[in-house]
């Protein structure tokens, strides 16, 4: 029962339904592979189904079930936890020069990269900064590299920060959030295009309860309480 319960799973998230920010890829891949069909040969075909295929995967959006405790802040994304330590939030989202604590998700091509709202509240301000794309994974990546930078208010008064930034690879950040929304803990707000990383600085006097080198999912992995 177990086995075929987890092999549900696994099937489910493989085949979950793709993003919307995937759909030019996927149908520029089923435009080739159909134009290969038709007219050009084989390899053509082959080719095109070959990146529909990679890009339904990539652009997979599985549903995730977040805890119901509201005082928890939760993995933003999947992928492994590469840094976990005290460090400045972005200048641009003016939230001070006192340290917190800040965990970074690293994704790999293989992970969902569709980023998720670590906690309920308010989004106060989204800063875009271009930068460089260099490897995600390298703690420099935070200062240097291309990012989209979000602040979030919570209930009671205190504040988190959310951060998309671009790999090596990844060089389209994608935000559907706006100044002012208010957003459940879990719920999709963006997704960055193939690898990428996401960091997320605790409030003020906040701990993690993770470590470098755990797998989170993202919207139901917990990073921290707040209480």
């Amino acid at each position: 029962m177990n086995r075929a319960m987890s092999l549900a799973n696994s099937l489910s998230l493989v085949l979950a339904p793709p993003h919307p920010a995937g759909r030019p890829f996927i149908y520029a891949g089923a435009g080739v592979a159909l134009l290969g069909g038709l007219l050009l040969g084989s390899w053509l075909f082959w080719l095109g189904a070959a990146f529909t295929a990679f890009c339904l995967y990539f652009f997979r959006d599985p549903k995730r079930v977040p805890p119901a405790r509201h005082d928890l802040v939760l993995a933003p994304a999947d992928g492994k936890v590469v840094l976990v330590g005290p460090a400045i939030p972005p200048a641009e989202l003016e939230m001070g020069d006192q340290p917190r604590w800040r965990v970074a998700i690293f994704l790999s091509v293989l992970d969902v990269h569709v980023n998720r709202s670590p906690v309920q509240g308010r989004i106060s301000r989204i800063s875009y900064r271009h930068g460089k794309f260099m490897d995600a994974s390298l703690e420099k990546a935070s200062e240097e590299n291309e990012r989209n930078a979000l602040r979030f208010d919570l209930p009671d008064g205190r504040d988190l920060a959310c951060v998309q930034i671009a790999g090596l690879v990844a060089r389209r950040i994608v935000c559907t959030a706006h100044e002012g929304d208010r957003l459940m803990a879990g719920e999709r707000f963006g997704i960055i295009r193939f690898g990428s990383r996401t960091d997320v600085y605790l409030p003020v006097g906040v701990k993690p309860l993770v470590l470098v080198g755990q797998t989170m999912i993202g919207g139901e992995s917990i990073l921290a309480e707040l209480a």
